[in-house]
């Protein structure tokens, strides 16, 4: 008998918890800031209290390293580089990575996912990032690459090297994003300092990471975990990752419309071949919006696309408020961009008298990042406009485009 009770407490005492770990468990997240971009990046999301992931910050210039916020940092290439950074060198920072391989590979050891973040068209980043991604990966590990290029007025030399760097690291990664700089002066007024204008940048790494985080620790009622993500991200290339949140009438279209039309990305979501979306509500939240939501998601994306699709009841959001996730991916080479507004090389190019573009172009982007368009309502706002609309709308697959056409406006096009 007291044989039998012993066992009993080995098995509650010693067993079950390590079931519930098992159970409790969840991927594991690393973000990795790599260069001065990087290492702003992290720091945004640090100072935003983002949970669940590990922060990473490794550079060449010790200066600078010593600013990141990260609970790790890594000083690469040291003997290559003394401390003093790459100095627009990507072949510089390609050695300086290849020099501290074994400890970028030690510290990542046991990682399910790991987020890159980097600028593209300095020493740093652009060439330690696809040695970083590709130590990653030899292990295994899911690599998503956030980076951005540089802004026009930096010149022809900055802007090959980054093209560069982009497809360096892009043969590397699972999944790149990329955000051109010169996006960011659309979603700037005269008054928007230079800091701020970079957050908005900061924030589409920081939704991406908090996104897939909350996606894989909160419990769903139809349920999304690592699993599913890996099936849409692994051998993605260029990719979209989105986050709308709405509230009041007709919450889930703008939730939805906001996810999957952020001004700063390169790419729509037209095309894609991989998409997942998880829509996060309370009690309230109904099957219609979810087949509302579902449709704007989905109308444009190619017709045999893999789509995985969950409802999660989140707790952490407002009363009322809806939240629609998006990441997609596997978007055909040969896909043709539709821009609102011309590339930044061929800003010199007067399309149309400045006053109906800047009214054109303002009413749109202001709509884009509220989140609040309406496809009807505002596509009989713009019939008025549409001589401005036809001549903004160009095809441009070679420059840096302002603005990714929305969905429903490509279509009515």
């Amino acid at each position: 008998m007291w044989g039998f009770t012993f066992f009993c407490f080995l098995v509650v005492y010693y067993i079950m918890p390590k079931i519930n770990q098992a159970i409790e468990s969840f991927a594991r997240i690393m973000v990795i800031g790599i260069g001065g971009s990087g290492k702003n990046a992290i720091n945004h999301m640090i100072n935003s209290k983002v949970k669940g992931v590990s922060f990473i910050c490794m550079n060449t210039d010790t200066q600078d390293l010593h600013h990141s916020l990260a609970e790790k940092k890594i000083h690469i290439g040291k003997n290559l580089t003394k401390g003093l950074g790459a100095g627009m060198d990507p072949e510089l920072g390609k050695k300086a990575a290849e020099e501290t391989k074994s400890e970028i590979q030690d510290v990542i050891k046991g990682a399910d996912m790991i987020f890159l973040a980097c600028g593209m068209g300095g020493g740093t980043g652009t060439g330690a990032a696809p040695i970083i991604a590709r130590a990653a990966r030899e292990q295994g590990i899911l690599t998503v690459a956030v980076t951005t290029k540089p802004f026009f007025f930096e010149g022809n030399h900055r802007m090959k090297i980054a093209e560069k760097g982009i497809e360096d690291l892009s043969k590397e990664v699972d999944a790149i994003i990329i955000i051109p700089n010169d996006k960011l002066l659309q979603l700037a007024d005269k008054n928007t300092n230079f800091k701020d204008a970079f957050a908005n940048c900061d924030n589409i790494l920081r939704q991406a990471v908090e996104g897939i985080s909350d996606l894989i620790t909160t419990p769903g009622i139809i349920n999304v975990d690592f699993a599913d993500i890996k099936a849409v991200m692994s051998n993605a290339g260029s990719a979209l990752m989105g986050i709308g949140t709405a509230s009041g009438e007709k919450r889930a279209e703008k939730a939805a419309l906001a996810a999957i039309n952020s001004p700063l990305l390169e790419i729509s979501i037209h095309g894609a071949k991989g998409v997942l979306f998880a829509i996060s509500g309370g009690d309230d939240l109904t099957i219609h919006e979810i087949q509302e939501a579902a449709k704007i998601i989905t109308e444009s994306i190619d017709k045999d696309a893999k789509v995985i699709f969950g409802t999660i009841r989140d707790e952490k959001l407002k009363k009322g408020e809806l939240k629609v996730t998006v990441i997609a991916t596997s978007f055909p080479a040969d896909a043709p961009r539709k821009t609102l507004f011309s590339a930044a090389g061929s800003m010199g190019q007067t399309l149309l008298k400045e006053d109906n573009a800047a009214l054109a172009k303002k009413e749109i982007a202001s709509s884009i990042k509220s989140g609040s368009i309406n496809s009807n309502d505002f596509m009989k706002k713009m019939e008025k406009k549409t001589e401005v609309i036809e001549d903004i709308i160009v095809d441009d697959d070679n420059t840096d485009d302002w603005s990714a056409v929305p969905a429903f406006l490509r279509r009515k096009k």
